[in-house]
């Protein structure tokens, strides 16, 4: 199999920077997160990580997410790419989650907490980012 390409999708008033690099393994999201589509503004990646996810075999994967601010589409979306991680998780892939917040954004915090409840298999940590 061809080796897969970074992926980036550089940042919007209403979405996120997204970096994929495949040599590192490292998948970094930051920014907000409130295109107008959505699925269609994420399906690229979703496809991406799926391709990687078949040819990386079992070599770890570090997700790092930082969201100011999202939606409610965007927090499905996000629930949809912690359970495809954590389905490969579930199946002998090493996936860890960074979900960075800052102190002062409680709603941040309290999303983290409740998507790190939601996984069974890949290990989800929640850190303060300090100013």
């Amino acid at each position: 199999m061809t080796p897969l390409a970074r992926y980036y999708m550089a940042p919007t008033k209403s979405s996120p920077e997204i970096d994929f690099d495949p040599e590192t393994h490292s998948l970094r999201i930051m920014g907000e997160s409130y295109p107008e589509n959505c699925a269609r503004f994420y399906e690229p990646m979703f496809q991406w990580l799926r391709d990687y996810l078949s040819a990386s075999g079992d070599r770890p994967l570090r997700l790092e997410m930082e969201i100011v601010y999202f939606n409610s589409s965007s927090s499905k979306t996000f629930m949809d790419l912690f359970d495809l991680l954590d389905a490969a998780a579930g199946k002998g892939k090493p996936v860890s989650v960074q979900w960075r917040y800052h102190p002062e954004n409680e709603t941040a915090f309290e999303c983290g907490e409740e998507f790190q409840e939601d996984v069974r298999h890949m290990s989800f940590a929640l850190e303060e980012k300090p100013d």
